[in-house]
């Protein structure tokens, strides 16, 4: 059985850019809330292994608003390849949970 809910991760590796996003998605109804949080990630690339600060950003969103919403990151990112990874909600207070439903309709 699908969730109705789900939390979307994904990272920015400037404030600017964690703002623009977390802003555009909430404006959009994309999501009800962003956190932003900031980490420091370790990974490859291009042959490499990196060590960057970002930011991560936590999205809480209804399951219609799941494929808009990966969509919108990866229009809207600097990256070449955005983290972009869906968990689903499997509990929750009825009370927040309505709250997300209502502020991701248009």
């Amino acid at each position: 059985m699908a969730a109705d809910y789900y939390q979307v991760v994904t990272t920015a590796g400037s404030q600017d850019e964690a703002d623009r996003l977390a802003t555009g998605i909430v404006e959009n109804h994309l999501g009800a809330c962003v956190h932003v949080h900031p980490v420091t990630s370790v990974y490859r690339w291009a042959g490499k292994v990196t060590r960057d600060l970002e930011l991560r950003l936590v999205v809480k969103t209804a399951a219609d608003r799941l494929r808009p919403l990966v969509d919108y990151i990866k229009a809207n990112h600097s990256y070449d390849v955005p983290q972009v990874v869906a968990t689903e909600v499997v509990a929750g207070s009825d009370e927040y949970l309505a709250w997300v439903r209502d502020e991701t309709r248009g």
